[in-house]
């Protein structure tokens, strides 16, 4: 069931409210799941009911996403800030030091709140920040193009689209290697998601400067990416492995950026693995 959770997070003008909404369930050590960008907390939804037989999961909307307001005037969406909220969140709910595993964006902030010690342990799936200018380029135009589609294409031919499994390739294999997998309704509504997205334009905006540099120690951290990724190229992850050089590096065979919906199980297997 979802809910939401406000707090404060500081800022320049002083401590600004955020409000972000979430659902929780499962028993175990707490397990925070962080989406992509553009996309919505519902991503999880292939694996979440895996992960509740030995996690307290907890899916969120990122700020500006899903059903999450934006940040209040005077936060930004970059990194930092980010990563401050999603502290304060863990405080709210009272999450102490929780596993986390995110997936693009979500891999990014993931690794940050590893950085910063604020988790147990780090999974990142296919995550952001390890790319060359040119594939920086490239995944940002074709995230420019799917935004655009989404926000230009009508309602009734989203739905009709979303009934056959050619219309759900059209509308998300490029973040799906195995798309006609994905339910019409889930297609319906991260399609919607997408176009609605009041963070997307800032959070992308930020993203044109992040580059991953840091060392992670003292903690676990898993990388993984999928073989068929048509975003963030798989040579992204050895990358990675250069920078973090104790992390755990995975190859999920089949899968494209978002490996959730493609390979349910790996997926719930990796992020298991990476948190015991």
């Amino acid at each position: 069931m979802s809910a939401t959770v406000s707090f404060k997070v500081p800022s320049p003008r002083g401590p600004q409210g955020v409000t972000v909404s979430y659902a929780r369930v499962g028993t175990g050590e707490p397990l925070l799941l962080l989406h992509g960008i553009g996309h919505h907390r519902q991503a999880w939804d292939p694996v979440v009911d895996i992960l509740a037989t030995e996690r307290d999961v907890i899916t969120v909307d990122l700020p500006g996403f899903g059903a999450s307001p934006g940040l209040p005037e005077g936060l930004a969406y970059d990194l930092p800030t980010t990563a401050a909220v999603f502290g304060a969140l863990c405080e709210a709910l009272g999450l102490e030091r929780p596993h986390v595993a995110g997936n693009s964006l979500g891999g990014l902030l993931a690794l940050e709140l590893g950085r910063q010690k604020l988790v147990r342990s780090v999974t990142a799936l296919s995550p952001a920040g390890f790319w060359s200018q040119a594939e920086r380029r490239y995944a940002f135009g074709v995230l420019l193009a799917m935004r655009h589609i989404s926000q230009r294409l009508p309602l009734p031919l989203v739905e009709q689209l979303s009934r056959s499994a050619a219309g759900r390739t059209a509308l998300t294999s490029t973040i799906y290697a195995r798309p006609a997998r994905r339910s019409p309704e889930a297609v319906v509504a991260e399609t919607l998601a997408l176009a609605q997205a009041t963070g997307f334009d800032p959070t992308l905006r930020a993203g044109a400067t992040v580059q991953f540099t840091d060392d992670i120690v003292g903690l676990p951290v898993t990388v993984a990416w999928g073989t068929r990724d048509m975003l963030l190229v798989r040579r992204q992850g050895i990358r990675a492995k250069r920078i973090i050089p104790q992390a755990r590096l995975v190859r999920l065979p089949g899968c494209g950026h978002c490996p959730m919906n493609d390979d349910p199980a790996l997926v719930a297997r990796v992020i298991l693995d990476g948190s015991r």
